[in-house]
């Protein structure tokens, strides 16, 4: 296995973490931001108002998501085991 192997079964599997991840923070951060302006506007400053919205809107996002994610890190798998011939050369 060389340099160049390795250095493209990190960066897949960066890849794969990035692009799966992305769905999920990115509705956290845009629901944490949303509380962020109601709190400012309201003065109220309730710390369990910003974690359980974020929490219900991330376990959805990941719940409608999943099969997609699961898909992606499967194929990436599936890829990686057909090419242990090539890479043990």
């Amino acid at each position: 296995m060389t340099l160049d192997n390795v250095s493209t079964i990190l960066n897949d599997g960066i890849q794969a973490i990035i692009i799966t991840s992305l769905p999920s923070v990115g509705i956290g951060l845009v629901v944490g931001l949303i509380i962020a302006l109601f709190q400012a506007v309201t003065q109220i400053q309730e710390q369990t108002l910003t974690f359980v919205p974020k929490m219900v809107a991330v376990f959805l996002i990941l719940a409608a998501t999943f099969p997609w994610m699961a898909g992606m890190i499967i194929d990436m798998t599936t890829n990686l085991w057909l090419q242990i011939p090539v890479y043990s050369r």
